[in-house]
């Protein structure tokens, strides 16, 4: 077997050097025996595995569960629901943004341990609407994240080492993405166990026999210049008759191409556009969209605050007054609002846009009756990336008012998202949750790799945004996750394709 051993890598040359036939070959060993990087151990198996000289032997998932600076956090002082029982335990009854200022948690962090307190039967609200314990001391679930926020602090923890009710503990205490707002971070291993094939053993032989150790020196430094010490080194072989890069001349970016053919679609059917600042305040991203300051709901945004400005210098009237009306007691919507003392203070709070649906509270107060607008808003939330999430994306973002809209139109918005600007063939909608909105609809569409995902939100506007906002008509709204549906059009299956600085492989795909 002619084998080119002089244009092996110096980590494939070092890694075959020190395996041998019938032995287990895994990442961590390689890591811990030859101090190989994870990322130089996983490239060196890349290269090795198509050259045929190793083959996988067996694979195998695990879960582990590791403490972040929250979970060290709580570990110490104890975690929402528990400081707020114990808080209330000893001092009596107290309202809710009372709790927050008292235990400096977060409005949203107190809603939500409340929450959990109420439906476990430890405390509720009395008529004065404060939180009051009903319980002697917390029990089951509570002290079981207790428990496990104790043997976190010994290390990672392993999904198959822990309890059935340690498992349901840790579904709620755990994240995969947005890991900095949960006590756990969820990581998944992958552990894959190569054996040396016959090939690779030849390989490894014919590296011995040339006498190549993989210490080559693959560049010529000024150190080595200066002292002379390439003289006597042993460099790595040039591959004169490799392959030049291919000159690509400059192109568009087929994204950018995409995102504009969807406004100009949407213009053509009759829509305005809008748009609006990156930098937002705490009440257009979600008071004047009626998500309740203190509520679990605003959970479900990871947002990044601004440092400097903290705060905005004030919030346009009479929208401020009219919205705090709104949440304290219902305004004249109709509705009983959210019953708390409206904090203004925080909605001054500066963020980082995080979802399109801040552009359409905006848009409200200046919308024409009957009207249709749209935005292509780039949202900043934060996230673990992977094929289907960005910690900054894009969303298309749309209201239709007028008085003869319905839940029917909205589907047939929907519907031509999905299949005309999507390109989707399978559609499904599946009922969903928004504080802003009833009732709520999901869109999901499947693509033919990554399979059924969520596009985005879409409903018709609660009376408590809108009325507060000067709408007295039905208002639909969606924001869909316009990076997802340029998967479906230009053939692709990882949104981190769409901003690869490689565009011509973007470009062959479906839809160019």
């Amino acid at each position: 077997m002619d084998i080119d051993v002089k244009n092996l890598h110096p980590l494939e040359v070092r890694l075959l050097r020190h395996v041998d036939l019938h032995q287990d070959i895994t990442a961590e060993r390689i890591v811990r025996e030859l101090e190989y990087k994870v990322g130089q151990c996983n490239q060196a198996f890349s290269w090795l595995s198509a050259k045929g000289y190793l083959v996988e032997k067996s694979r195998m998932s695990r879960v582990f569960y590791e403490l972040t600076d929250l979970g060290r956090e709580q570990q110490e002082k104890g975690t929402p629901a528990q400081r707020i029982f114990t808080f209330i335990k000893a001092e009596g009854a107290q309202a809710l943004p009372e709790l927050a200022s008292a235990l400096g948690l977060e409005k949203s962090d107190v809603g939500s341990a409340f929450g959990q307190l109420s439906k476990a039967g430890l405390a509720k609200m009395n008529g004065d609407n404060k939180a009051e314990a009903i319980a002697d001391e917390l029990d089951g679930e509570f002290l079981v994240s207790r428990n496990l926020l104790d043997k976190g602090l010994g290390g990672e923890l392993e999904e198959t080492q822990l309890s059935d009710s340690e498992k349901q503990a840790m579904a709620k205490m755990a994240k995969k993405r947005g890991a900095s707002n949960a006590p756990f971070k969820v990581i998944e291993r992958e552990e894959i166990v190569f054996i040396l094939t016959d090939e690779g053993f030849a390989a490894k032989q014919a590296v011995l026999a040339a006498n190549i150790t993989g210490e080559e020196l693959g560049l010529v430094t000024s150190e080595m210049l200066s002292t002379g010490s390439w003289k006597t080194g042993s460099f790595r072989p040039y591959g004169l008759n490799a392959p030049t890069s291919r000159l690509i001349p400059g192109r568009h970016n087929p994204y950018g191409n995409y995102l504009q053919w969807v406004k100009d679609k949407l213009c053509s059917l009759g829509f305005e556009e809008f748009d609006g600042s990156l930098v937002e305040n705490e009440f257009w991203n979600g008071d004047a969209l009626f998500m309740p300051q203190f509520h679990s709901a605003r959970d479900i945004h990871d947002v990044y605050y601004v440092k400097d400005p903290v705060h905005a210098k004030a919030i346009e009237e009479p929208w401020l007054s009219q919205v705090a009306a709104t949440h304290e007691d219902g305004w004249k919507t109709g509705s009983r609002g959210w019953r708390y003392s409206f904090d203004h203070e925080f909605t001054r709070r500066q963020v980082l846009r995080s979802q399109g649906t801040v552009l359409s509270a905006r848009q409200l107060p200046k919308a024409k009756v009957p009207g249709k607008y749209f935005g292509v808003a780039r949202c900043f939330r934060y996230d673990q990336v992977d094929a289907t999430h960005g910690a900054d994306f894009y969303q298309t973002e749309g209201i239709v008012l007028g008085n003869d809209v319905n839940l029917k139109t909205l589907l047939g918005l929907l519907k031509m998202f999905a299949e005309e600007i999507a390109g989707a063939e399978e559609v499904k909608y599946v009922p969903g949750y928004f504080p802003f909105t009833e009732p709520s609809i999901e869109v999901h569409i499947k693509h033919p790799v990554l399979g059924w995902f969520e596009l985005g939100g879409s409903g018709i506007f609660r009376p408590e945004v809108t009325k507060a906002l000067g709408i007295d008509v039905p208002v639909l709204a969606w924001g869909l996750g316009i990076d997802r549906m340029a998967l479906m059009h230009l053939g692709l299956n990882d949104l981190r394709e769409l901003f690869t600085p490689n565009i011509e492989s973007v470009r062959t795909r479906r839809g160019n």
